[in-house]
């Protein structure tokens, strides 16, 4: 069996089956918010890598990529607009499915017109010709890629980029599987978070291999708990810590 020193390629979460219980998969999307609000460190994020470049006056676009069920991007438009800050955010996705669910989620109050979701990827986005985004983020994306696809996303973000990319990930672990699987195990038993959060961290990338796929210009940041930020600034930005 594999160990924890090398990514698990080649399996499929049950989330990803076109064929999987409906019911099941609209119960993960749903149990998403709770999980990323416990785990993902998307607030911290917010507050030290985005709030910052944010005006009451001028707005700002932000293009989230493989947004599943819309509990980040939604997040994040409601920080914003609790924080009276302009932000416009494109959230996409490959799945039919995701985009069905988030598009009909209730948005937080002010954020109304100022969140679209779309059926589209990256690559999709770049041959459009679309027009450059301030940030660009992805939740758990990353550990869904070959070393290939990871680089072609990579330059799709510096082509619609003019200010910060933000691919927030986990960092594989026995630790982390251990406390995940005992964590969620008596809590979604009626959907997949269970199952598929346990693959997702044999699948997803440690640091040291992050940091040595990442093209110049890119690093790594390490979060709390068991997370990687893989980051690119645009050239002439102002690098973050």
């Amino acid at each position: 069996m594999l160990g924890f020193g090398q990514r698990l390629l080649g399996a499929q979460e049950k989330m990803d089956d076109l064929a999987c219980d409906p019911r099941q998969l609209e119960r993960t999307y749903h149990h998403f918010g709770l999980v990323n609000d416990v785990l993902s460190g998307w607030r911290s994020v917010y507050l030290r890598r985005i709030r910052p470049h944010l005006s009451a006056t001028r707005p700002s676009r932000l293009l989230d990529i493989g947004c599943g069920g819309g509990d980040v991007p939604i997040r994040l438009a409601q920080w914003a607009a609790r924080d009276r800050l302009r932000l416009d955010i494109t959230a996409i996705d490959a799945d039919a499915r995701a985009i069905r669910y988030a598009s009909v989620r209730p948005l937080p109050s002010g954020a109304e017109g100022h969140l679209h979701f779309r059926q589209a990827m990256s690559g999709d986005l770049v041959r459009e010709g679309s027009q450059p985004f301030d940030f660009i983020t992805s939740n758990h994306l990353l550990h869904h890629l070959s070393a290939a696809e990871l680089q072609a996303l990579l330059d799709d973000c510096q082509h619609l980029c003019v200010g910060t990319v933000i691919h927030n990930d986990i960092g594989r672990s026995a630790l982390a599987y251990a406390l995940f699987g005992l964590g969620t195990w008596p809590l979604f038993r009626e959907s997949f978070i269970h199952d598929d959060g346990l693959l997702s961290i044999r699948r997803s990338f440690s640091k040291p291999e992050l940091a040595a796929l990442a093209p110049p210009g890119w690093r790594v940041r390490s979060l709390i708990p068991f997370r990687n930020l893989l980051i690119y600034r645009a050239p002439g930005k102002r690098p973050d810590a």
